[in-house]
């Protein structure tokens, strides 16, 4: 089984850039604009020293009450709770 690295943060800081860059492409959105990316977004990564599961989230925004901003929360604790690591 490969381990899994979750990238989570605040929203708009260029966790989906990150991603792609790892990952090898353009498989996340990437926009100047918060909350784009709402749901998890997985790639399998493979590399000289190993493999693994990324997973790109849409942002950890913890005081706000909007309603997509709590969703993306939901989705990063998902993403955290399946992890093995998590890059903040």
């Amino acid at each position: 089984m490969r381990p899994i690295l979750a990238i989570v943060g605040r929203p708009n800081v260029g966790k989906s850039t990150l991603f792609n860059r790892i990952a090898g492409g353009r498989k996340a959105i990437v926009w100047d604009e918060p909350g784009v990316t709402r749901d998890r977004n997985y790639a399998d990564v493979e590399r000289d020293e190993g493999s693994f599961t990324l997973i790109d989230t849409g942002g950890f925004e913890p005081v706000s009450n909007d309603r997509i901003f709590v969703q993306m929360r939901e989705q990063c604790q998902l993403a955290m709770d399946e992890a093995d690591a998590i890059l903040l």
